[in-house]
């Protein structure tokens, strides 16, 4: 149904738009510096569900609907900002107790709140929106029909590509937090640095996109 080369045209520029580091990748880093790997990946986790569900929003007409009204779009962006603001201060206003968390394995409830967290980042990113909005579109074949189920199939390529970019950003940003672990003082700095890197995401998805 999927000529393999729309298949290829889109994880290239899927690729093209991934690796620049959006507000998905910051806040994923920002939960590896704050709380570790696993909370990183389980972020990357539900970053990439948000994403297929923005996919699957624009299969079937939402996603439209979001790129052409600005109202509706303005409301779904700022309400994502002031999440993640939100989520920012929080740990910032926590981050003495960071080598609690550090020296604990984390409890299942906080894997699924990081799920849930990336979940509502990657419903709310902006680059969602220009990826399966505008670009996705331009790769299906509307001629040989079950445009959705073309623009599903294609989503899931963009939908690995993000969750393996996530995962590596995750891994990276882990690796440097040990280092700070082994200082109390280190592990306040990292609290602090998360949640700035949280509340600078939140800042970004309100301020980037679409205008008007």
């Amino acid at each position: 149904m999927v000529s393999g080369s729309r298949l290829l045209g889109f994880a290239l520029a899927s690729l093209v738009l991934i690796v620049v580091p959006g507000p998905g990748v910051l806040f994923v880093i920002g939960r590896a510096l704050s709380h570790g790997r696993r909370s990183a990946l389980a972020t990357a986790l539900g970053h990439a569900c948000g994403n297929y569900v923005v996919a699957a929003c624009v299969a079937v007409g939402l996603g439209t609907l979001l790129e052409r009204s600005a109202q509706v779009f303005v409301i779904v962006k700022i309400a994502g900002a002031v999440y993640l603001v939100w989520l920012g201060i929080h740990a910032i206003r926590h981050r003495k107790s960071l080598a609690d968390a550090m020296a604990v394995a984390a409890p299942p409830r906080q894997g699924w709140r990081a799920v849930r967290d990336g979940a509502v980042v990657g419903i709310t990113n902006p680059k969602a929106y220009i990826l399966f909005g505008a670009i996705l579109p331009q790769f299906v074949n509307r001629s040989a029909g079950h445009v959705p189920t073309q623009m599903l199939l294609l989503a899931v390529v963009s939908i690995v590509i993000g969750a393996v970019s996530d995962c590596g950003y995750g891994f990276a940003a882990s690796a440097v937090r040990a280092w700070f672990a082994r200082s109390p003082r280190r592990v306040e700095m990292v609290g602090g640095a998360g949640g700035l890197a949280m509340i600078g995401v939140g800042v970004t998805v309100a301020l980037t996109g679409r205008r008007g």
